[in-house]
């Protein structure tokens, strides 16, 4: 019998990246848009791995512009979805295809965590913490190998109990400060305190902000469209539900400005409302 420790080890895991949709060959226009996106969007996104998907490309890519222009943005591309010539040309420039997992809706098997990114920030009434954690964020596509290795006994024990479809709501209590970011990992987020300018809150599933919310806010990271965002006073820099986002540059109307109001996804459209009372 051994004692000696592995120098590897073989786990299952599962990474949660940005789909980045290419619509087309053009290099230029790609760029342009690429640029503009993350001026609205400023720090969001940053850091986040990136899948780019050009499945509904036709014409010839050109892979190395298209992937330093990401890089330029602090976007790294971790892997990518083509086909045929488009596919061949990705691999000859070191790219790796991934194969892309649908967004399953919450409740549909998913494992009951909640993760807050933050550190000691913990599931169920956790107080935030001054440091934030370099982790990587939750993303709008799950991207997963073809063939995953055996669970490892540790994560087993994390699987969900019997009848449980999703995660218990994520609660931190406190003020979020310019830096931290909380994920809400398979599950609600509330958060009762002020999310200040520069912190960021997001969730699988709904998020409650029962105070000012002036930060950035995405609910629906993996994919729900019924996601919605909730906050008695609407100050935010940015707002998004499933992916699909706005930034607050200029002043909100009167009755839903530093006011109650609900943020949700109407046909791809973001609708900000007032909150009746």
């Amino acid at each position: 019998m051994t004692t000696d420790t592995p120098s590897l080890d073989f786990k299952s895991a599962t990474l949660y990246a940005i789909r980045v949709v290419v619509q087309h060959a053009d290099t230029t226009d790609l760029v342009t848009a690429l640029n503009k996106r993350m001026s609205d969007a400023g720090s969001f996104f940053e850091n986040e791995p990136v899948v780019i998907d050009a499945t509904r490309v036709e014409g010839a890519l050109d892979w190395k512009t298209l992937v330093n222009a990401l890089a330029d943005h602090s976007l790294p591309v971790i892997g990518i979805v083509a086909h045929g010539d488009n596919l061949a040309a990705a691999r000859d420039c070191g790219l790796v295809p991934v194969e892309l997992s649908a967004n399953a809706p919450r409740g549909a098997g998913d494992v009951p965590t909640a993760t807050a990114v933050t550190p000691g920030v913990q599931p169920q009434d956790a107080a935030p913490q001054s440091a934030p954690d370099p982790a990587p964020a939750p993303a709008v596509a799950s991207v997963q190998s073809r063939a995953a290795p055996a669970p490892d006994p540790d994560e087993a024990a994390t699987a969900a109990s019997p009848g449980r479809d999703s995660a218990p709501t994520l609660v931190v209590r406190g003020p979020l400060r310019s830096g931290q970011r909380v994920y809400a990992r398979n599950g609600d987020l509330i958060v009762i305190g002020v999310v200040s300018q520069g912190a960021e809150v997001i969730a699988d599933g709904n998020i409650h902000v029962y105070g000012p919310l002036r930060g950035k806010a995405m609910a629906g990271a993996r994919g729900d469209a019924g996601a919605r965002i909730f906050t008695t006073g609407l100050d935010a820099e940015l707002v998004a539900v499933a992916g699909v986002y706005r930034v607050i540059d200029a002043r909100l109307p009167d009755d839903v400005r530093q006011r109650p109001a609900v943020i949700q996804l109407d046909d791809q459209t973001l609708r900000i409302q007032a909150l009746e009372q």
